[in-house]
């Protein structure tokens, strides 16, 4: 009897040696196994990360020459995302799809950031045109982005110089402007414009919080700068040749050519109206308007600010064309290409300028 208790003692002590030992290979939701894998990765890092919102803009990329698969380790899955490990050139590179909006790219990039050594972040795609100057199928590289969807929506019945809902307390304000709805009826009543219940939305800046600031200690931003060496890096894309074909009988009016521009914007709505676009314009002087480049910004500003720049193919004119759809289901291929074109020649230039002023990372 006594020992069959002693073994049985003997069992449940190596069950519960073996439930500890199961319960250290976890930490919250990243497995010990994960987090060695993560660690063997950096090991080789410093990575430069190439963000990309949707399949049909990363395909052409993977499927360049210039992009060499890691055998040993050609993807990492982590989150829902898939980080794809490779060199362009002699960069060693990360690439990764978000998914449409700004949520899905906020939540990859800090991912790419958080789990991984990154030098810098480059981030492409294709954009609506909101710049009558340009054509579709220049590329366009802001110095600046912001998030154009974050509102306080006024009640019906204030007007622009009556405070906002909790303005007071600093969590909204009114210095940035306002969209009246009522300022684009298209019919009037005794000459005047009629009022409308919606009223106005007043613009807003994003909470940030850096990862060196006061913990719980908000700052505002509206307008985040890519970084300055990427941005004058660029000026030597100017020249690049782009293609303006989609096949043998459409073309673009000219060749495509890339363009720098002051202000892009990102909001979590597709823009096909041509009013809207044009308020866009005069309002924030942007000529590419997409979907996900300003959560990009955002996160690289609040982690460590992570050198970052963003180029945007313009696809369509963000309703103020004249066709009777949109112009992206035509031109969204040859713009995505032109995009990892000009994303292709500056990693390029990188890399020289890394063998010219040494390599550096932020981590």
């Amino acid at each position: 009897m006594g020992g069959m208790i002693n073994n049985v003692v003997v069992v449940l002590s190596i069950s519960l040696i073996m439930c500890m030992n199961t319960m250290r290979l976890s930490y919250g939701a990243i497995t010990r196994r994960t987090m060695e894998e993560i660690w063997r990765i950096n090991k080789q890092g410093p990575f430069l990360g190439i963000v990309v919102p949707n399949a049909f803009e990363m395909n052409p990329l993977l499927q360049s020459p210039s992009f060499v698969q890691d055998s040993q380790l050609p993807y990492f899955d982590f989150g829902g995302r898939r980080f794809r490990f490779g060199k362009i050139g002699s960069e060693k590179v990360i690439i990764t799809m978000t998914g449409l909006g700004m949520l899905n790219a906020g939540i990859t990039t800090e991912l790419l950031i958080s789990l991984f050594k990154m030098k810098g972040v480059i981030h492409y795609g294709v954009a609506g045109n909101a710049n009558p100057n340009l054509q579709i199928g220049d590329v366009t590289i802001p110095n600046y982005w912001a998030h154009t969807g974050l509102w306080n929506w006024q009640r019906y019945g204030d007007g622009e110089n009556d405070e906002l809902a909790l303005e007071a307390n600093g969590d909204y304000t009114r210095k940035i402007g306002y969209l009246k709805f009522s300022d684009y009826y298209n019919l009037s009543k005794n000459g005047e414009n009629l009022d409308n219940y919606l009223n106005r939305v007043w613009y807003q800046p994003e909470e940030v919080f850096p990862v060196d600031g006061v913990p719980e200690q908000r700052e505002h931003a509206l307008w985040i700068p890519v970084d300055s060496h990427y941005y004058n890096l660029s000026n030597k894309l100017e020249d690049l040749e782009l293609e303006n074909c989609v096949n043998a009988t459409t073309c673009l009016p000219r060749r495509a050519k890339v363009v720098k521009v002051e202000r892009g914007c990102s909001a979590n709505t597709f823009v096909d109206n041509a009013a809207y676009r044009e308020f866009l314009r005069s309002k924030f002087n942007v000529s590419p308007v997409d979907m996900e480049t300003a959560a990009v910004a955002l996160v690289c500003l609040q982690q460590n600010s992570t050198p970052f720049i963003a180029f945007r193919a313009l696809s369509d004119l963000a309703g103020g064309g004249s066709a009777l759809s949109n112009e992206a289901s035509l031109f969204a291929s040859l713009a995505s290409q032109n995009a990892v074109t000009v994303a292709l020649q500056f990693i390029s230039l990188i890399s020289s300028s890394s063998l010219e002023f040494g390599s550096f990372y932020v981590q």
